[in-house]
């Protein structure tokens, strides 16, 4: 067994979907922003074991705060609205190992 972890970076974006109508990651573009993660991963050659993973999670908890996504081993939280906030998580966090402290929660 190895000391080292499966993924370098396992990403988990929050796809909740409240019925009641209260605030969650399913109504501000979380499909969106996973798939987009996931393609941009990919191009980028770094999607897979050894690198990074990207997976859609169900209810995280913090939907108010959102729409939002997890970064693990780090267990950094970050908000966003829109697919270039989304590259610059991967640009700065996934790739260069640097919190983007806008977007942190």
């Amino acid at each position: 067994m190895s000391d080292q972890p499966y993924y370098k970076h396992h990403v988990f974006f929050c796809m909740n979907q409240r019925d009641d109508g209260r605030n969650s990651c399913g109504d501000h573009g979380a499909e969106v922003a996973q798939k987009h993660a996931k393609k941009r991963c990919k191009e980028l050659d770094m999607y897979g074991q050894g690198e990074v993973r990207i997976n859609q999670a169900g209810c995280l908890n913090r939907c108010e705060e959102g729409p939002l996504l997890v970064i693990y081993p780090e267990g950094t939280w970050y908000t966003y609205v829109d697919t270039a906030d989304i590259d610059e998580i991967i640009d700065s966090h996934l790739v260069n190992g640097q919190v983007v402290e806008r977007l942190k929660i």
